[in-house]
């Protein structure tokens, strides 16, 4: 009761800030109902069944869009060995929530409940899940403890933990463990650094499993048919020619050059809009898929568009396959990032420049084999970078400023490019395994839960 009184608290305080948010964006007012008291009425997907003779639940959660991309092979792998469980997705966001209905269209799919007590004991009410299945993180100390109460484990899969996440909980390690930390039956994390900070931050070394990361298996699971679709909607033909065997990059006719930034923040599209529009001065065949990362930022970044003076689009306005391709494409929809990235000559991945947000994954457009740069800001995907970097298989630049000059090296070296892009896709093809490590970790986890005769999994061949 007293996190329930702190949340109303909180709420209280920023109440002015999140009507405004709801006004101007629309955020928070959609499935209010389902979020504050759970999921009384299920209105999308099928109705989850009532009687006790029907097939035991897991429920898989993921944030937002990314975490349900990357839940995607993992939810795959789970319905083909365990085919008579059945399966509850979830997301927090509304354009997750979206994405989550479009994907596992065949699913129950819920918003996530706020983590006030009678929403999640709703929620764990209505769906009785056999096991909790959270992707990198949301971890709500109501929630988990309502899982524990009822002896429900969760797992978290693909788990990271930042040196700055490490370093703020060890601020408060008696009472992180005992609210986040110790209610979780299972971690399964990327890396060895992020399973060393969760034994210093107390986790028992046996809840840990390391398992590389699910983001490798996903991004050999794109399909190429929607990127042929998009190609087609640019007015490019498909496959599209090799941009490497043009012999000048500068030249005025040849195909087009696509530079792709993806997954960017403010003020990340100010600076690529600027340092585009230098280079496209030296190099006119070169056009920019503009991709920002929130949906709450897509009015801004098209008022900063339409400041350049190019010619632009934005994806969301035109249904329509484009009569010619312009400068610029602000590609202002969701769900569709990872098919987009198969069209690039050259990415440039965002949340990297400002020292905020720590990097959005470099491992999809790798898996496509494009080569990519970003910023030194990169420690939730550090290991991934590192790596890429080393083996020449992308770049890193160091300060904004070094974007253009890195950019122009690639865009003058058509070879170059190409061999970037074949060193990541042979990388990516190399960690593969982290779905089946995972995939591993669940079945123990469901077999050790024993609720009555005939419940327990088995798995199929």
């Amino acid at each position: 009761m007293l996190l329930n009184l702190c949340y109303v608290l909180a709420l209280s305080c920023f109440f002015p800030w999140l009507l405004w948010r709801a006004i101007r964006t629309g955020r928070y007012r959609r499935h209010l109902p389902s979020r504050l008291f759970g999921p009384i009425h299920l209105r999308k997907g099928p109705m989850v069944p009532k009687s006790a003779a029907e097939p035991p639940a897991v429920w898989f959660h993921g944030v937002s869009v990314g975490e349900i991309h990357l839940l995607v092979p993992l939810v795959q792998a789970f319905r083909k060995r365990f085919p008579h469980w059945r399966v509850v997705v979830s997301a927090s966001t509304d354009s997750g929530l979206d994405e989550a209905r479009r994907t596992f269209s065949d699913l129950t799919v819920l918003p996530w409940p706020f983590d006030f007590t009678w929403a999640v004991q709703q929620a764990l009410d209505t769906l009785q899940p056999r096991l909790i299945v959270l992707a990198e993180s949301e971890l709500w100390p109501n929630f988990l403890d309502a899982a524990r109460r009822r002896h429900i484990p969760v797992c978290v899969v693909n788990g990271r933990i930042s040196p700055r996440t490490a370093a703020r909980w060890q601020r408060w390690p008696a009472l992180v463990w005992r609210l986040l930390l110790k209610p979780v039956s299972h971690f399964v994390v990327q890396s060895e650094a992020d399973a060393q900070r969760l034994r210093q931050l107390g986790v028992p070394p046996e809840k840990i499993t390391v398992t590389g990361s699910i983001k490798f298996d996903g991004a050999l699971h794109y399909q190429p048919g929607k990127t042929q679709e998009l190609a087609r909607w640019l007015g490019l033909p498909w496959p599209r020619p090799a941009s490497f065997a043009a012999d000048d990059p500068s030249a005025p006719s040849g195909p087009p050059i696509l530079w792709l930034a993806g997954s960017t923040h403010p003020p990340e599209e100010e600076i690529v809009l600027r340092v585009f529009a230098d280079l496209r001065r030296r190099y006119p065949r070169l056009h920019l898929l503009l991709v920002p990362r929130h949906p709450d930022h897509f009015e801004e970044v098209a008022q900063l568009v339409a400041k350049t003076g190019l010619s632009w689009v934005r994806r969301s306005r035109h249904p329509q396959p484009l009569a010619a391709l312009p400068a610029v494409i602000l590609w202002d929809t969701i769900g569709e990032l990872q098919a987009a990235w198969g069209l690039a000559d050259v990415g440039f991945v965002g949340g990297s420049l400002d020292g905020r947000r720590g990097g959005q994954s470099m491992i999809e457009p790798a898996g496509q084999g494009i080569p990519c740069l970003f910023g030194p800001h990169v420690w939730n995907f550090r290991q991934a970078a590192e790596q890429l970097v080393e083996r020449g298989a992308a770049i890193q630049v160091p300060q904004a400023a070094d974007l253009e000059p890195q950019l122009e090296r690639l865009l003058q070296d058509p070879q170059g490019r190409r061999r970037m892009g074949q060193i990541a896709q042979e990388f990516v093809r190399s960690q593969q395994g982290a779905v089946h490590r995972t995939l591993q970790v669940l079945e123990k986890l469901l077999s050790a839960y024993i609720s009555g005769p005939g419940e327990r999994p088995v798995a199929t061949e």
